[in-house]
């Protein structure tokens, strides 16, 4: 199994449970409590004794829900989201959920006994990063930075740092070589995200 792969899926399939605060200056304060209460409702859904498609299911609800999707998705686009269509995008946004929840929601039975445990945050440019120490099953103990974001209106995670390791940067770059092995054809790329488990 890969490690990194690992830590990658644990950490997103937390990041994707966050719950909505209300809107106001976001404060280090504030993104603690939704890495938090992230954390606790991804433990709900390992510890709910679903079936791995059942919770697979909760997982797209809350990640669709309470991520910043459209920041997630049209990143990882990269620069071709430029001369794509408003129906390209909507339709690449929609595939890349579907994608992006089965990829990690797949995995949720290693993640069970997992434990994130917040050590602080500062503030980084226009955002606030939140430290925090995550342990994982058969794992050593690893480093995890989560930025926040209220620019939509709530203070939602946008992109984790696990060990140095920028998700959101690895993401864009495997669409990215999805996007060039088919020609730069964001409907065949599509396409063939609602196809991909």
């Amino acid at each position: 199994m890969n490690n990194l792969f690992s830590r990658r899926a644990f950490v997103a399939a937390i990041a994707a449970t966050t719950l909505p605060l209300p809107a106001f200056a976001l404060t280090g304060s504030t993104a603690e409590k939704l890495v938090d209460a992230a954390v606790g409702d991804i433990n709900k859904i390992i510890a709910s004794g679903k079936s791995a498609n059942a919770m697979q299911r909760d997982f797209q609800r809350v990640f669709e829900r309470y991520a910043d999707v459209n920041i997630i998705a049209l990143t990882t686009l990269g620069p071709a989201r430029r001369s794509a269509s408003k129906a390209e995008i909507n339709a690449y946004v929609k595939a890349f959920k579907g994608y992006f929840t089965r990829k990690y929601g797949n995995r949720f039975n290693e993640f069970v006994g997992g434990k994130i445990i917040v050590e602080g945050s500062r503030k980084s440019k226009s955002n606030i990063e939140v430290r925090s120490t995550a342990k994982l099953r058969g794992s050593a103990p690893f480093k995890v930075s989560w930025l926040v974001s209220d620019k939509s209106g709530q203070p939602k995670i946008f992109n984790i740092i696990i060990e140095g390791v920028n998700t959101l940067t690895s993401e864009r770059a495997e669409i990215g070589a999805m996007l060039d092995k088919r020609r730069g054809d964001i409907g065949k790329l599509t396409a063939d995200l609602n196809k991909l488990s």
